[in-house]
């Protein structure tokens, strides 16, 4: 059954707030502006939006999924900002062109996509896939299944849990306090820095065509971990066994013989990789 909850033609605010069934899912779609989402522990949905006179913002509950659309008696809608609060554990979904996307105290799935427009997220958990064509995603505190890409920005991720895969065309990765036993991160022009839980048995690779790779080593790591430069070099701040060397490809081994290694793989075509203890990380961001 689908219930328009709100259609607001005049006026340049729309304020309204929605009572929703439990596992109601939220989807916002934007072309211009921001999404901002807020968590709260009540269990309804307020939007609040800020717009044209001309243009309308559309609330509707099909099922248990909550629609917020804007519309306009124009070709197009222009610039909408939106504030929306929303219970901490619904799951969201927001789209946008040229849109600003921000997500604040989220437990549930979130899923962002936006092609000109940052992405800052605080919280998810499940499946969390932000998505950008031109804009800087950051993301922090969140769990599950992390899916990051964007294609002319950074991308950084801290505090995070679970398999994790980031990637984009022209900018840096930073991967700081993640916990996971699945890591892949790459770009094609920029750097990438990993700071985090090597898992027995767990697989990480790390890889730019352009750019420095730091990997910092917790102390208790037990991996095999593989090097391929072609113009750079290895620099490791503690001793390593290099085993199989070739010109351009190292492996060595760190660690005690218990449980099964993870594998570690680094890889830049023009650049340096280093090899650093987390407090030493920490040390050069302060020099």
């Amino acid at each position: 059954m689908l219930a328009v909850l709100a259609v607001f033609a005049f006026g340049q605010q729309t304020d309204t707030t929605v009572t929703v069934p439990p596992g109601t899912r939220l989807e916002v779609t934007n072309p211009s502006g921001n999404i901002v989402v807020k968590a709260w522990t009540q269990k309804n949905v307020r939007v609040h939006a800020d717009h044209e006179a001309a243009d309308l913002v559309q609330v509707t509950l099909e099922g248990t999924v909550l629609r917020v659309k804007t519309a306009s008696r124009r070709t197009s809608p222009r610039e909408v900002n939106y504030i929306i609060s929303a219970p901490a554990g619904m799951a969201l979904s927001l789209t946008g062109v040229k849109t600003d996307i921000d997500v604040d105290g989220s437990q549930a799935p979130v899923t962002i996509e936006t092609v000109n427009g940052e992405v800052n997220c605080r919280g998810g958990s499940g499946l969390v896939s932000l998505k950008s064509v031109d804009g800087e995603i950051a993301l922090q505190q969140a769990k599950g299944r992390i899916e990051i890409s964007t294609v002319n920005d950074d991308i950084s991720a801290t505090d995070v849990s679970g398999e994790l895969s980031a990637s984009t065309v022209s900018g840096d990765i930073e991967l700081r306090n993640v916990e996971s036993a699945s890591v892949e991160a790459s770009t094609v022009s920029g750097e990438v820095t990993y700071a985090g839980s090597i898992s027995d048995g767990g697989r990480y690779h790390f890889a730019t065509h352009n750019g420095d790779v730091t990997f910092a080593v917790p102390e208790k790591a037990n991996a095999t971990i593989s090097i391929s430069t072609f113009n750079g070099d290895l620099d490791a701040s503690f001793p390593v066994n290099v085993a199989g060397a070739s010109k351009h490809r190292f492996t060595f081994s760190i660690g005690v013989a218990t449980g099964r290694a993870a594998r570690v793989e680094i890889e830049t075509f023009n650049g340096d990789i280093k090899l650093r203890r987390p407090s030493e990380l920490d040390e050069d961001d302060n020099e």
